[in-house]
């Protein structure tokens, strides 16, 4: 192992097995852990929300009664109707798999663009806000360091996610707990502090409505309660999270979801409600250099009797101090969801597909990577200011809530007789929809001239991007299916009484995927080339376990399904020519190394099908071991696993020997070209014609 390879496992730790049962028990979160990763993003929101809401209602306080019971209302709302995309997309891929399936494939790049987005804006608005309030309690000399421990912060938790997910959620529980301890001390105190004037809550407030409406109208008060709500609506954020992430739950995946959705929404509701009931009942106004949150706070802190001294201060710095670090927790959903609708988007080849392959840490590295990037990026750009953060990320939210709830409102009314659910589900949808639509709506006309513009540009040139990389992976379809169709009428013979194979013989191992035209492609010009000389021929397909497949063991068999009937296609057909032939299958992660991985796709060209190895095994040499292939093409893009032909070579020679005589291979469009005019016709016992004699004798050893 190289000193680099040391470093590497020291800091992102050693690979695991995705094969071992084991590894999948490790790195599955039970609901109370996903609670913490997944929901820290949601439950952060009350340190901010309920303050934008409350403020938006001026001097008409006492509506905050309706905005505390809309608030804890709409987050059971939203979370009940997500908690019907967790039982209709159990593998994960929550708002995007949702309006890509049940609206459209179009819709589905619109609601995974506004995610990415959503996702990398949560890492730089969470980490700037908790930074701020950390700093708020330092002298304001300190400020000048507060961008260089926002990157430092990113940076740290990129390093903790490319460990793996449970390690990074691990870390950061102690502050998780910290804050819902002292925040729900503090709520459930202040209430009962003032329990005495609840009962006469109500009808005050309902006298007060009554007389802002003979004063202003009714349209008056609506319109300034919605506005209010409407600008509140950050405190939603997060709720998606969870949806997105089912395939990292554990078993049973629905029912873990769902709890852990519960566990979200209660802890949620009851924060942002109860403060701004806090807010009511405390008389808080917002004052210069502090949040509404450390008002109310403050105010129920200087009831405890301590004697005096330094203790409330250090009360109240320990409770802002908490909020801070949940901020800095928020940041690390963006390092959870992100890579997660990556790796969907890459599935249907939205954007590259190197987006869905897995690290040795069985995480996906490269969407953890860009991530973490972009939001460096947008930190940088935008010097760490909140206020500009929060316009950009306010739109895209509730964007990606209303094509979910539309797309489950399509669902219900499809099912209506097939499921005697639907008319309540459908209500649900609908109820959800429209509140989310309500509040995208005013967002974007209060917030459009703001920056709001800003998000919506770029959502739209990721889009634009998305349109062009699914062009080029439909192109490279068309043309292997046009080069299958070449090979698609090759006759097959009798496979009863298979060729028993012949260790001390010359050997030929191919790579081989899904697609036959490639592998078949390389076996003919083989024996056209070299007609009689190779005895055995092996087969190696090793499949790339990434992000979807690595879904449970459902996906994992299907993989191995797969991957089986391709190597027995190829097998059979030599089998029914007389040629005796093997096969061998291996599942494996992405490798890490770039540098092999380039070299070999530079200057190899490799595709699927190439002829690996062509041996001839040394007189009296031993019978090789059984070999285990350990390389291959992931989901028949050959490029993919470059960096691991090496290895398949080495199967090859475990094969046959130690002698490793390749031949030169020509173009693919001129083997193609004998082919067609000979389709009639097997090909594989022809004799080579001239062109061929002379390519032959061009052959060299490496």
């Amino acid at each position: 192992m190289t000193t680099l390879e040391k470093l590497r496992r020291k800091v992102f730790g050693a690979p695991l097995d995705p094969l071992s049962p084991k590894t999948r028990q490790h790195i599955a979160l039970v609901a109370f852990l996903a609670w913490v990763g997944l929901g820290a993003d949601g439950l952060s929101s009350s340190c901010y929300g309920p303050e934008q809401a409350f403020k938006a209602l001026g001097g008409h306080a006492h509506l905050g009664l309706y905005l505390a019971l809309a608030t804890a209302v709409t987050v059971f709302v939203i979370s009940l109707a997500y908690n019907q995309v967790i039982e209709l997309f159990p593998s994960g891929g929550g708002g995007y798999k949702v309006a890509t399936k049940l609206i459209s494939p179009h819709a589905g790049l619109i609601s995974g663009s506004a995610l990415i987005l959503d996702y990398v804006l949560t890492i730089a608005i969470s980490a700037a806000s908790g930074v701020d309030a950390l700093y708020s309690m330092l002298p304001a000399t300190a400020g000048q360091f507060k961008l260089g421990t926002e990157l430092l912060i990113v940076a740290i938790l990129l390093i903790l996610n490319l460990r793996g997910m449970k390690e990074s959620i691990t870390v950061l529980l102690p502050i998780f707990l910290g804050f819902i301890l002292t925040h729900a001390f503090l709520i459930v105190y202040g209430v009962l502090f003032h329990i005495d004037r609840v009962p006469a809550l109500v009808p005050e407030t309902l006298g007060e409505t009554f007389g802002l409406a003979r004063e202003h109208g009714w349209i008056f008060v609506a319109a300034l309660f919605l506005r209010a709500y409407s600008l509140g609506g950050g405190t939603y954020t997060g709720i998606e999270a969870v949806s997105n992430n089912v395939q990292s739950l554990a078993e049973p995946r629905v029912k873990t979801g769902k709890l852990t959705m519960f566990y979200m929404a209660l802890s949620l509701a009851f924060t942002a409600g109860g403060i701004i009931l806090l807010y009511l009942l405390w008389g808080s106004k917002p004052a210069e250099g502090q949040t509404l949150n450390a008002v109310v706070f403050g105010s129920i802190i200087e009831t405890f009797d301590w004697g005096g001294g330094t203790s409330g201060t250090v009360a109240l710095s320990a409770v802002l101090a908490f909020e801070a670090g949940l901020l800095l927790v928020a940041s690390n959903t963006g390092f959870l969801g992100g890579p997660a609708v990556l790796a969907n988007m890459a599935a249907d080849s939205w954007v590259p597909h190197q987006f869905r392959y897995l690290s040795t840490r069985l995480v996906t590295e490269n969407g953890i990577l860009v991530m973490g990037t972009a939001a460096l990026g947008i930190l940088l750009w935008t010097r760490g200011s909140v206020d500009l953060l929060v316009v950009l990320y306010s739109i895209n939210v509730f964007l990606t809530f209303s094509l979910s709830l539309l797309g489950l409102c399509i669902y219900w009314v499809g099912a209506r007789k097939t499921d005697s659910r639907w008319v309540k589900r459908l209500a649900l949808s609908v109820l959800g929809l429209a509140v989310t639509l309500g509040i995208l709506v005013v967002t974007v006309v209060e917030k459009f001239t703001e920056g709001g513009w800003v998000t919506m540009a770029i959502t739209t040139l990721v889009i634009a991007f998305g349109l062009v990389i699914q062009h080029h992976y439909e192109e490279a379809k068309r043309r292997i299916r046009k080069f299958d169709a070449v090979f698609e009428e090759q006759p097959f013979g009798s496979v009863v009484k298979p060729p028993k194979l012949e260790p001390e013989a010359p050997t030929a191992a191919f790579i081989v995927g899904s697609h036959r035209g490639g592998g078949l492609h390389a076996l003919l010009w083989v024996q056209r080339m070299f007609p009689n000389h190779f005895r055995n021929f092996v087969f190696i397909n090793a499949r790339t376990v990434d992000s979807q497949s690595y879904g449970g063991e459902e996906s994992l068999r299907l993989l191995r399904q797969e991957a089986t009937v391709s190597l027995n296609y190829f097998v059979n057909f030599c089998n029914s020519y007389g040629l005796a032939a093997k096969s061998y299958l291996a599942l494996r992660t992405g490798e890490p190394g770039f540098s092999e991985h380039h070299l070999l796709h530079e200057q190899a060209h490799l595709r699927e099908g190439q002829l690996v190895h062509a041996a001839a095994a040394q007189p009296g040499a031993a019978r090789p071991a059984e070999p285990t292939a350990h390389a291959g093409y992931a989901n028949d893009h050959p490029a993919d696993a470059a960096g691991q032909v090496r290895r398949a070579a080495s199967v090859a020679r475990r094969c046959s020997g130690k002698g490793t005589p390749t031949a030169r291979r020509p173009t693919p469009g001129a083997a193609l070209r004998k082919s067609r005019g000979k389709r009639g016709r097997s090909p594989l016992f022809q004799q080579p014609s001239s062109s061929s004699r002379a390519s032959r004798r061009g052959a060299r050893c490496r």
